[in-house]
């Protein structure tokens, strides 16, 4: 049985590519790290829509009540919003849930700017974009 050489002996050169690994980094890692922002800025997005969504059904149900208020119903959005740490939401209730008659429909918009719930410094994707979700019952009563 023969015996290779091993592939470098003490009297040999090392090869010339010893600096390939850094520079290929150098290239890639930007982009790598610039996909991972991306992701967790539109992961964020969803999830304050989602939560946007969830508030403006809250405030729908609540509207929806004989007894409700538009103060009410702003209160019971914004206390959800806040809730889960979304601060700063915009209600709007049309019409007012104290004047409309039952059977007919009250909708609640609850809308905020993604630049003040992003968790980057300057967001860059959804930067100038606002998330909003509408929901809407009809009064409930006779």
């Amino acid at each position: 049985m023969k015996f290779r050489k091993p592939y470098r002996s003490h009297g040999q050169r090392q090869p010339k590519n010893r600096g390939v690994a850094a520079v290929e980094f150098a290239i890639v890692a930007p982009v790598f790290f610039m996909l991972i922002l991306g992701i967790i800025e539109i992961g964020r997005a969803m999830m304050v829509q989602q939560v946007l969504v969830n508030a403006s059904r809250v405030g729908a149900r609540q509207a929806a009540l004989m007894t409700s208020t538009q103060s009410g119903v702003q209160s019971a959005v914004t206390d959800y919003a806040n809730g889960v740490g979304i601060h700063d939401v915009t209600v709007t209730v049309t019409p007012d849930p104290a004047t409309v008659a039952a059977g007919q429909s009250v909708t609640v918009s609850a809308s905020i700017g993604f630049s003040s719930v992003s968790w980057l410094r300057t967001p860059w994707i959804m930067g100038g974009k606002t998330l909003s979700a509408t929901s809407t019952m009809r009064k409930e009563g006779f």
